[in-house]
């Protein structure tokens, strides 16, 4: 059962539930749900990822990866050091979360005697930022000062860009394809609250995409055009080396099977997942899952090439995982059990390790990653 939020949580809703209310109103009363969503997470000072709720770990409202263990940020940085050697290059993270991810891949980095010139985090959040900054002060102090905060993406850049569930927070474009054809389902507010309504597709890219996916009348279900269009922005600014990016979702033909006819929007509060996106505005995080097939497309059509597509499972020990967990003698029982416990659910089909992808995508020459040395599926994307 939900915990009540406090009265304080309550009031900052409504402020956020007040200002989606005048954008529908000045929109002249419905706005593409792409548009509720950007709102909702981002809106300056109101939104999720921008107001100062805490949202990670324990006390948050889900928990990622880097939370659970510092081997998953220990075992990315392996993945990645034969990337920065031969590129002579830095190291970007696009939406940093709590810091943790930084500060663990800096800590083995340097053991491996791999450090980048520079740490670059792209963080839109101040408020993120703020707390990356005093995570990093805490936890790495002598690699801190390699660390720099960017407001946008570099020009040029030559190195590894990793996004660790960044995708699934961008804004989608829902669809509800019908009987005479797709349409774009947005928002209105009847009376004290939200509702759907749908209406015909404005956007020739959106209408194209729809059209082309030619789901069954009745289906729902997310385009992230977002996506797209980051992924073209970092194909833009990459000179040469690899983007990475680690995230929850499928392959096309998963993604829009016929029994996901509902979509994969959720809301995320206190460690319950919602089907509701209007509960509570500016308190839930909302998220869909991330089609990989689109994302590569968008990569290739960039010039990028596909460097590998597997599970997070493969992905981690092929670079090493398990020896990083074997650091850490069994007999040590307090510190072991703890991290095999974090493992498991990094690795394991039930929990992490199958639902979680990683794609890669590079430009200039690099060499093959280790992470996608056994079990690629880049056949599986169907492109």
């Amino acid at each position: 059962m939900l915990p009540p939020p406090s009265p304080d949580a309550l009031a900052h809703s409504q402020r956020v539930t007040a200002h989606l209310r005048s954008l529908i109103d000045a929109a002249g009363g419905w706005i593409p749900f792409s548009r509720y969503m950007e709102a909702a997470l981002y809106a300056p000072g109101l939104g999720y990822y921008a107001a100062g709720a805490m949202k990670f770990g324990a006390a948050g409202d889900f928990v990622t990866a880097p939370e659970m263990t510092p081997l998953f940020g220990r075992t990315l940085a392996h993945a990645i050091a034969p990337v920065l050697a031969e590129t002579h290059g830095e190291v970007l993270e696009l939406g940093a979360g709590s810091g943790r991810l930084a500060a663990d891949m800096l800590g083995e980095l340097a053991r491996l005697n791999a450090l980048p010139a520079r740490y670059l985090i792209l963080e839109v959040s101040a408020d993120l930022r703020a707390r990356q900054q005093a995570a990093l002060a805490r936890d790495v102090p002598q690699l801190a000062e390699r660390v720099h905060w960017l407001d946008t993406l570099p020009e040029h850049f030559n190195g590894a860009i990793i996004g660790n569930e960044v995708l699934d927070a961008l804004p989608v474009e829902l669809v509800h394809w019908t009987a005479d054809g797709p349409l774009a389902r947005g928002v209105v507010v009847e009376g004290d609250r939200f509702a759907w309504q749908d209406r015909p597709i404005a956007d020739p890219v959106l209408r194209a995409r729809a059209d082309a996916l030619n789901l069954a009348p009745g289906y729902t279900s997310e385009i992230n055009l977002a996506a797209d269009a980051l992924i073209a922005s970092l194909a833009e600014c990459l000179a040469r080396g690899l983007i990475l990016m680690i995230d929850y979702g499928f392959g096309k033909s998963e993604y829009y099977h016929p029994q996901r006819h509902m979509g994969t929007l959720r809301a995320h509060v206190r460690h319950h997942v919602l089907d509701n996106p209007f509960y509570l505005p500016g308190l839930a995080d909302l998220t869909a899952h991330v089609d990989f097939s689109a994302v590569a497309r968008a990569g290739m059509a960039a010039g990028l090439e596909l460097a590998g597509y597997t599970g997070q499972a493969g992905f981690l020990l092929n670079s090493g995982l398990t020896e990083l967990l074997m650091q850490t003698p069994p007999t040590d029982v307090a510190t072991y059990l703890p991290q095999a416990n974090a493992v498991q659910r990094l690795v394991s089909p039930a929990e992490m390790g199958e639902l979680f992808k990683v794609i890669g995508l590079s430009k200039g020459s690099v060499a093959p990653l280790a992470g996608f040395a056994h079990g690629d599926r880049r056949h599986g994307l169907q492109l």
